[in-house]
């Protein structure tokens, strides 16, 4: 499982022109479901996005986490995450999960972060989507559960 992790002051995602979330100084987490990804992935992902500690403190450094802070996430399924762009010009998907699949993972992944108290809004599964944001920092994590980077 991949994530995109961004500390964003202001987020909302559009799908056929109707506005579906929005968020303020949250996590903005782009999901990506893989073939192979089990419950342990899904449980690395939601452990790391809930406690990683990316917002100022009263000192100015990043020691706080989004459960600590303002509890605010947009969750984002994006299988593009698994692109392969290492041979030709055209990305292989061969590792992203199929639709069913993906789905699951992403509504558990919604469901595990909000059963921890957290405020989660949502773009629209396997939809195009207009995702527009402020990204304060910048602060952009990446997250693999392979431990690839």
């Amino acid at each position: 499982m991949r994530a995109v992790v961004q500390r964003v002051r202001d987020c909302r995602v559009r799908a056929a022109g109707r506005e579906t979330g929005r968020i303020e100084n949250g996590l903005l987490v782009y999901l990506a479901v893989g073939r192979e990804d089990s419950d342990r992935d899904l449980q690395y992902i939601v452990d790391k996005v809930a406690n990683l500690r990316v917002f100022a403190d009263e000192q100015g450094k990043m020691n706080l986490s989004v459960s600590e802070t303002t509890r605010q996430i947009m969750a984002v399924s994006q299988f593009t995450l698994y692109g392969d762009a290492r041979q030709g010009r055209r990305p292989s998907f061969s590792t992203a999960a199929e639709g069913d699949k993906g789905l699951q993972y992403f509504s558990r992944f919604v469901e595990l972060l909000r059963d921890r108290g957290l405020i989660v809004q949502t773009g629209e599964f396997a939809a195009s989507m207009e995702v527009e944001y402020v990204n304060c920092g910048p602060v952009t994590i990446l997250l693999d559960s392979e431990k690839l980077f």
